[in-house]
């Protein structure tokens, strides 16, 4: 039944875009002088009396969007002048301008606008002779026109977002300015001698639609694109090598630079999932030492610890565990498989550049395994000059770390990036006198190269490889632990974790020549895990090796409203495990294939696909995926996404947050080729409504959305068969996951910026017991972000203030009924909050220092080991933390840049 569903959604979508696609509507904009609500009513009631198919008036931009098929613009603005309105091509008579109401008395500055050549004429004296003014938007601009021009027969040909011009340089008596200016126009770009055709303008992609009415010399009101990081996009995703290619290189341009300065964390309004992108600047805002530490200012995501005794941290994102979303470093598979339960340890927070987080299924291009989302990493690589920075961090228990970075050019073609990071954690931590260290002690050394090369604008190539090696070794347990000791001879009981990690990747692309929108990447990775462990007398080890390849085409289909991605993946995953006595090998091989397409129109943006793989153990399984985005206005956005997803579960290293009790693992098998077990399966949908108005004079977002998450097969792991049990097995029934999150961004004054979200979960499942709520999910949660920094002194310096309280209500605790009193837990645990702070100084653009607190309230879990003064007996358990176990913790920082 669900299946059935699942198509009548997915076909209704087609169905519905297909209708608005048949609609041959020009879309066209104009400044109209206005000032108030009723202005607005009068402007497009006048628009559309005049045969304007929609009208939309912005108070604050000072335009009129207009969609019309059978009437020409001059038309419509001639009847918009005559209801009293001044704009750009028609004057509005004395009588009837002082006959609108005392609140609609505009200025009127507005003048006609004047012919490209007079604009021409008047700004010649700014720019150089072999300089042309030119119009467009961002980088997929950029490399359009310089293409064109070279083609039409310049050696050389360089254009300036900034200042909307095209530099030339071309041999007058094989071609000329004209020749060349024609050939840019005949792509879709206006300039100072030719316009593009109205049909080849609106063929342009969506970030392309460059404002046609501004002066020439004037600055593109529109304009996404840095000019000083014209080649940083390049370097950053050298060609299609990651997922999106050309249109990833879009994808990052407009979620960084929207408004034309970076924004710390953003809602990329193009794509048609929601998407938002993290810039490190966000990452400053809290101790961030690694990528389990990157979301404490972001309400999406939750981060908790899920063992007391190992300081094992998991994410959780629209209420289900980390397992179900897919988190990727350059857009290749990271932490999955045996890096499960402490991979978010092996990213530091110094190292990342950018974070991506996707909520609902992502794209077929990137893999099967994503059901709840995706978070992808990208590591720093871009610098206009060679930059070293250092980074010293301590906290007052006995942590400390240190980075070292250096991103440097090599030559106009070849960039590189050493990335060396090093921590340690050397106190006895235990707040709440229990005997066991609150967090482990141990030291990680963690080395990255990255190569990057770029020549997308002649040749067309362009290449990232990168190399990781990591070695993490951990001690925890009972503070009298002696490591020193063999493990049988041990009084105390202890938890040893060692693990070394080497990985390997590049990622190659081509953009055919003349065809920026066709391109061509491969992408390959290998990567060795290797864990051996141990809690108190039991052992855990763990070999995997994955090889990861994923070919990736994209082109048009007759313009760039239609694109298509289509290309085949392979990965092989070899598990080598030991529990105690058991030793468990398995091989999986998964060929696979995929397509998917990307429709664009004035309003709504479509991107279907599916993809097929053939997994020896799992069979063959089919993964549709559609996201769709329909732009009510400007600032009024709806999405609506639904997607299937599947995954093989890897029960023993997927639930290491219970090895560090006496719960014996029980495995229900069902048939399945995966310790017994059959693959998980899910459906997720989502929807979303983006909301931009001004509040204080100032842009104000409020987004609410909502997702589904329903299992078809699961492995749960079932905690409440008894307290001295950890089973699994498949689902016979349903589970479900209901997430709805409201988040609401604004700046009351300059400087200061709010966050403020309420999130609520439902997520239940049935288990053999009957259903009942999955454990340790709050219902309710509630976040509150404040930053506030001071305004930059003559050095560049400047003081940041950030602040961020968490709410976590009650959470259903796992049946303990089975024990003694004493080692009981209730059913409900007590709803709690968590505050965290830091103050930071920029002194200049070179060096920084700051200072902060974590979990101010000093909320922490007063059980959160039970029976922790006989850990070898059968009440024993440190897995059922619902809350921080440290109290208030406080750290100094700081960073230099050479």
């Amino acid at each position: 039944m669900k299946l059935y569903i699942s198509r009548i959604i997915l076909g209704a979508l087609f169905l519905f875009t297909q209708f608005i696609s048949a609609q041959n509507l020009q879309k066209s904009q104009f400044k109209v002088k206005g000032n108030c609500e009723m202005c607005k009513t009068r402007i497009e009631g006048a628009a559309k009396k005049a045969g304007a198919k929609t009208a939309v008036y912005s108070i604050d931009l000072q335009t009129l969007t207009l969609e019309t098929d059978n009437v020409s613009a001059d038309d419509i603005l001639k009847k918009v002048a005559e209801a009293g309105h001044d704009n750009e091509k028609f004057k509005a008579s004395d009588d009837v301008y002082k006959s609108l109401p005392g609140c609609c008395l505009y200025e009127r500055d507005v003048q006609p606008s004047q012919p490209a050549s007079e604009h021409h004429q008047h700004h010649t004296a700014t720019k150089k002779e072999n300089e042309f003014y030119v119009r467009g938007n961002c980088a997929s601009c950029k490399a359009r026109i310089e293409k064109a021009a070279k083609g039409a027969g310049a050696s050389s040909a360089e254009w300036n977002a900034e200042k909307q011009t095209v530099t030339l340089d071309f041999d007058a008596a094989k071609t000329s300015s004209d020749k060349i200016l024609k050939a840019i126009a005949d792509v879709g770009h206006d300039n100072e001698k030719y316009k593009a055709l109205d049909t080849t303008y609106n063929g342009l992609p969506g970030c392309c639609l460059y404002d046609r009415d501004f002066t020439f010399g004037e600055a593109n009101p529109k304009v996404h694109y840095e000019e000083g990081a014209k080649h940083e996009d390049h370097k950053d995703h050298p060609a299609p090598a990651d997922s999106d290619s050309h249109s990833k290189q879009e994808k990052n341009i407009d979620g960084v630079v929207v408004t034309g300065s970076k924004a710390a964390t953003s809602l990329n309004k193009k794509e048609a999932g929601l998407v938002f992108n993290i810039d490190k600047k966000e990452l400053l805002k809290a101790a961030c030492c690694n990528l389990s530490e990157s979301f404490e200012t972001n309400a999406t995501v939750d981060v908790s610890f899920s063992n007391a005794v190992t300081g094992t941290k998991q994410l959780k994102m629209l209420g289900l565990d980390q397992k179900y979303t897919s988190l990727t470093k350059e857009q290749l598979p990271e932490i999955r498989g045996l890096a499960s339960a402490y991979g978010l340890n092996f990213i530091p927070g110094r190292w990342i550049e950018s974070i991506q987080l996707t909520k609902g299924g992502s794209t077929v291009t990137n893999g099967y395994e994503s059901i709840t989302g995706q978070i992808n990493t990208e590591l720093l690589k871009n610098a206009k000059t060679p930059e070293t920075s250092l980074n010293i961090f301590s906290d007052f228990n006995g942590r400390a770390e240190a980075n070292i970075t250096s991103v440097s050019p090599i030559n106009d073609k070849w960039s590189q990036t050493f990335l060396l990071h090093g921590n340690g954690t050397f106190g006895n931590t235990d707040m709440n006198d229990d005997g066991f260290l609150d967090r482990p002690k141990g030291t990680q050394i963690n080395a990255a190269y990255l190569l990057n090369y770029n020549d997308l604008e002649k040749s067309g190539f362009g290449s990232h490889f990168g190399i990781n090696f990591i070695r993490d070794e951990r001690t925890a347990g009972q503070t009298a632990f002696d490591k020193k000791l063999a493990q049988d001879k041990q009084p105390a009981y202890g938890v040893g974790i060692d693990i070394s990690r080497f990985q390997v990747w590049n990622k190659t692309g081509y953009v055919f020549e003349g065809k920026p929108y066709q391109s061509i990447g491969w992408m390959n990775q290998y990567v060795y895990h290797q864990q051996d462990s141990f809690f108190g007398l039991r052992n855990y080890s763990g070999k995997q090796h994955t090889y990861y390849s994923n070919l990736i085409f994209e082109s048009i289909l007759g313009n760039t409203n239609h694109k298509y991605k289509a290309g085949a993946s392979f990965l092989y995953d070899g598990y080598e495990e030991t529990y105690l006595t058991d030793n468990i090998k398995r091989n999986e091989i998964v060929p696979g294939m995929f397509a998917e397409y990307t429709l664009t129109g004035l309003k709504y943006t479509l991107v279907a696909g599916t993809r097929v793989d053939f997994h020896n153990l799992a069979g063959t399984q089919f993964t549709p995926r559609v996201n769709f985005k329909y732009d009510f206005t400007p600032q009024t956005i709806l999405r609506l996404s639904a997607g299937r997803g599947f995954r093989t579960a890897n029960v023993f290293a997927e639930s290491q947050q219970y090895f560090a009790s006496n719960r014996a693992i029980n495995i229900l098998p069902n048939g399945g080729n995966i310790y017994g077990l059959k693959p998980e399966i899910a459906w997720n949908y989502g929807a979303s409504l983006q909301q931009e108005f001004k509040l204080f004079g100032r842009k104000s977002t409020i987004i609410a959305d909502f997702f589904r998450t329903d299992f078809q097969n699961q492995v749960l792991v079932d905690l409440d068969q008894s307290p001295q049990q950890l089973t699994f097995y498949n689902l016979e029934g349903k589970s479900f996951a209901n997430s709805f999150q409201t988040q609401w961004d604004f700046t009351p004054f300059k400087n200061f910026d709010v966050r403020l979200a309420y999130k609520y979960y439902d997520v239940q499942a049935d288990y053999m017991g009957g259903r009942r709520e999955v454990p340790f999910m709050a219902k309710h949660r509630g976040f509150v972000n404040l930053a506030y920094a001071t305004n930059k002194n003559d050095k560049g310096g400047f003081w940041s203030f950030d602040t961020t309280l968490n709410w976590v209500g009650k959470q259903r605790l796992p049946d303990m009924s089975g024990n003694p009193a004493e080692f009981q837990l209730p059913t409900y645990s007590n709803s709690y909050a968590v505050l965290n702070a830091q103050i930071s100084r920029n002194f200049n653009k070179k060096l920084r220092a700051y200072v902060g607190g974590e979990n101010l309230t000093s909320y922490y879990q007063k059980n959160a080991i039970i029976d922790f003064k006989n850990p070898f007996g059968n009440y024993f358990d440190g897995g059922m933390v619902y809350a921080p176990i440290m109290k208030a913790n406080f750290y100094v920082g700081l960073d230099v840049t050479f």
